[in-house]
């Protein structure tokens, strides 16, 4: 008996990103920003305070797990560390040890399961439109390999 055979990916030919700074992936409805203790250790270091001040000031239990809270502005809600500079774009005030899930923007698995999903994604996130399906039009090439390695680390995946 033959096995049949799987469909590749919509997002085979590879896919760009190049992040505009725009901030959007870190606004919008409430939401969560899940984290591991790694994670939160690293995030409390990087703000020079304790663990449990950090867990006290920047969190929030929801579904016996422990998210970033956030702020609301403008009828939105930012992430904790959301900041805008003057000419307004969002900057992380933790990047360099932001978490995972954070890291994975935008190859989560709900904006691979369909094109159609990662245009509606795309409307809010212009780093998603840069290029085109090839390795030389402009913004980041992502082949479908590193997508599908990128999807797989979040933790939400």
């Amino acid at each position: 008996m033959t096995q049949p055979s799987k469909q590749p990916d919509w997002f085979e030919p590879g896919l760009h990103f190049e992040c505009t700074q725009c901030g959007n992936c870190c606004t919008g409805p409430p939401g969560f920003v899940w984290f591991n203790d790694e994670e939160r250790d690293a995030m409390a270091a990087y703000l020079e305070i304790s663990v449990d001040r950090f867990m006290q000031l920047f969190t929030k239990q929801l579904q016996k797990k422990a998210s970033l809270t956030e702020v609301k502005r403008d009828g939105q809600y930012d992430c904790v560390f959301l900041e805008r500079n003057e000419q307004g774009q969002g900057l992380c005030r933790i990047y360099p040890v932001r978490p995972q899930q954070c890291r994975t923007w935008p190859f989560w698995p709900e904006n691979l399961v369909h094109r159609d999903q990662w245009n509606r994604a795309a409307k809010t996130c212009p780093g998603m439109q840069q290029g085109g399906h090839d390795a030389d039009a402009a913004g980041n090439f992502y082949p479908a390999e590193q997508v599908r390695l990128i999807r797989d680390s979040n933790p939400e995946g």
